[in-house]
């Protein structure tokens, strides 16, 4: 009888452990699905299509003047029509969470923000593979998804180690010049330690463009210098130049190995540069055009 009282006395017990268990896991449960930001702000493309791949697209409210991919985000609100934002602009929206590139928002717009009650999180990123994977599980973590976040990581990271090994190797890698335009009016090439470098690099090409760091305006006397194999530009770029045949027509071009071969290639900004959920794209696409 004695043994039947311990007996009984033993499963009160591991029932009430067991109560408190699954009261304390359905309240973090709660806890956590309540922390999940439900209106969202991304000031950057690459933030947009990853808070979209991690299953969170449907919480973005508003987005920068960068932001085109997945399509629907099109269809969102511009928090300006510029890059630049302003505190009563991104409050107007009424978000719990705005995202944004490291040092893109100054620090009075994050006091502002801030005061009204407005979690701001800037996110750094660095131009490589394992930038792209520290670059989702942060996003992922500011979203309070960190699960979903290492998942997502693995999962791009298997997809660049697959296109990288599918790089077709060459003794001689072509030389790649980036052009940034917006018009004749505004042209730039891109330098070493930018994203366009680094994507060059791993989609098996070489940056014409030595000697400098990040970007700086495009002259007739660099390019002849370069003296590319490939011209690389994003498709607006290309398209506000009046396409391939108004580049062949800018000055030095004819000369060049590229104007020669007439090898001018176009690519969509989002994918070439953002470094995020699509980079395997980006770097398989980079390198067929090189061949």
């Amino acid at each position: 009888m004695k043994k039947n009282n311990q007996y009984s006395s033993c499963l009160k017990k591991t029932g009430i452990i067991k109560g408190i268990f699954l009261l304390l896991l359905l309240g973090f449960s709660i806890q956590t699905f309540a922390a999940v930001p439900k209106r969202i702000i991304t000031l950057s493309g690459a933030l947009t299509e990853t808070v979209d791949a991690l299953g969170l697209g449907k919480n973005i409210i508003a987005v920068d003047i960068t932001s085109i991919y997945p399509a629907y985000v099109n269809s969102l609100p511009k928090v300006s029509k510029n890059r630049s934002v302003s505190a009563e602009g991104l409050i107007s929206f009424n978000p719990d969470l705005v995202l944004a590139p490291e040092g893109s928002v100054s620090k009075e717009i994050a006091y502002q923000l801030t005061s009204a009650g407005i979690k701001l999180v800037t996110i750094k990123q660095e131009y490589s593979v394992g930038g792209a994977v520290v670059f989702i599980k942060a996003v992922a973590a500011a979203l309070q998804i960190p699960q979903k976040g290492e998942i997502l990581a693995r999962q791009t990271q298997t997809r660049i180690a697959k296109a990288v090994a599918a790089i077709k190797k060459t003794s001689k890698l072509p030389k790649v010049l980036f052009i940034y335009a917006r018009g004749t009016g505004v042209m730039l090439v891109a330098g070493q330690h930018t994203n366009i470098d680094a994507i060059i690099t791993l989609a098996g090409g070489k940056n014409a463009a030595q000697g400098f760091d990040n970007f700086k305006p495009y002259t007739t006397e660099a390019l002849a210098e370069a003296n590319p194999d490939v011209i690389l530009m994003f498709d607006f770029g290309l398209s506000s130049l009046g396409g391939e045949d108004g580049v062949l027509k800018m000055p030095g071009v004819a000369q060049t190995t590229a104007g020669k071969n007439k090898r001018i290639v176009q690519m969509d900004a989002d994918l070439l540069a953002n470094f995020s959920v699509r980079l395997d794209q980006a770097i398989t696409q980079l390198n067929k055009h090189l061949q």
